[in-house]
């Protein structure tokens, strides 16, 4: 008599799932950041604008590489010489200028509060009041020190004056460096708390036993910072700078409000690239393939910043083993052969 043949058991597939609740991600990504972006890049080799006189929309036509011509090459044929990298320029500077003392000061924070040897007390009330500027709308800020160096009753002005370190009240928007000055504070105050918190989750995610055994063998909290902190808290530090640098190089809100017309004064040193990108796109001629190529040099230049990041910040340690590894199995296998 025939065996009955075995009945297979019916199980459940779970793994599909998984898929339905990362698509909703992908699905927004692709409508509202990978097809702009894709746009954008197509765009950029396109004549678009807006004839005035007859309020005619040009294009989009190919046209090559023109727009990058007018990118990079001024009218006087001088590389480098145009609006689009000037703009870019104020804005390095503004961003290093606040970039540096940002991180410095987060870090020394960051290592402070989480530092067992001084046992601070009341850190959540220094911690909320040092990233309360962060919750504060950008437009707020700016209202506020634009009335706090307002010319000539403004209170800094008053104080200098009283003070004797002034002998007329000084015109700080009409300066080019005491806007810059200003604008690259304003981020400064801003951010710095938003960094501290975020380095200090990653202090927190050291191993306590780490710091415990550096104290028994009788180090000093700088070597512990130097030897210990600082080379574990290396893939969040990264991730700050990284971030750092996407976000000070599409700096916008601050300048646009803070200075009088809007446009970056005094003369334009205070207009931001993305300033520039916005004045090319919906003013004027409306030129939306020169403002495309522009957002394009600005994405080159951002990658260009963030790969220098990660190059700084690299793992030499982990990268000299994994090529030791390499060795040793390249050896083994000729070995092998033979």
């Amino acid at each position: 008599m025939a065996k009955p043949a075995k009945q297979k058991r019916k199980t459940v597939e779970y793994s599909r799932y998984g898929y339905y609740f990362i698509a909703p991600f992908f699905i927004v990504f692709a409508i509202f950041q990978l097809w702009p972006l894709i746009y954008t890049i197509g765009l950029a080799f396109c004549e678009n604008y807006t004839d005035t006189m007859f309020n005619v929309e040009v294009g989009p036509v190919f046209n090559g590489i023109e727009n990058f011509k007018t990118v990079f090459i001024g009218k006087d044929g001088t590389l480098f010489n145009t609006y689009t990298f000037q703009s870019l320029w104020n804005t390095i500077i503004m961003w290093l200028l606040n970039f540096i003392p940002q991180i410095l000061l987060a870090l020394i924070l960051a290592v402070w509060f989480t530092d067992t040897r001084v046992k601070m007390k009341a850190q959540g009330a220094y911690k909320i009041m040092t990233f309360m500027p962060n919750i504060i709308t950008a437009a707020t800020i700016s209202v506020l020190f634009y009335s706090l160096f307002n010319y000539p009753n403004g209170p800094v002005n008053q104080f200098l004056l009283e003070s004797g370190l002034l002998s007329q009240p000084y015109r700080f928007f009409q300066q080019k460096w005491a806007t810059r000055g200003i604008i690259s504070f304003i981020n400064f105050w801003m951010w710095y708390g938003n960094t501290m918190v975020v380095l200090t989750a990653g202090v927190l995610g050291i191993s306590p036993s780490l710091f415990e055994a550096a104290r028994v063998d009788g180090a000093s909290s700088f070597q512990i910072f130097k030897k210990i902190t600082l080379p574990l808290l290396r893939p969040i530090l990264l991730f700050t700078l990284v971030n750092s640098a996407i976000g000070g190089l599409q700096m916008y809100d601050i300048p646009k409000l803070l200075t009088t017309s809007g446009y970056g004064d005094p003369d334009y040193t205070t207009r931001t690239i993305t300033m520039y990108m916005r004045e090319l796109a919906f003013t004027g001629a409306k030129q939306m393939g020169k403002a495309s190529a522009t957002s394009v040099v600005l994405f080159v230049v951002t990658l260009f910043f963030s790969l220098i990041l990660f190059y700084i910040m690299r793992d030499k340690d982990a990268i000299r083993e994994r090529k030791q590894n390499k060795a040793i199995q390249k050896e083994i296998a000729r070995k092998g052969a033979k």
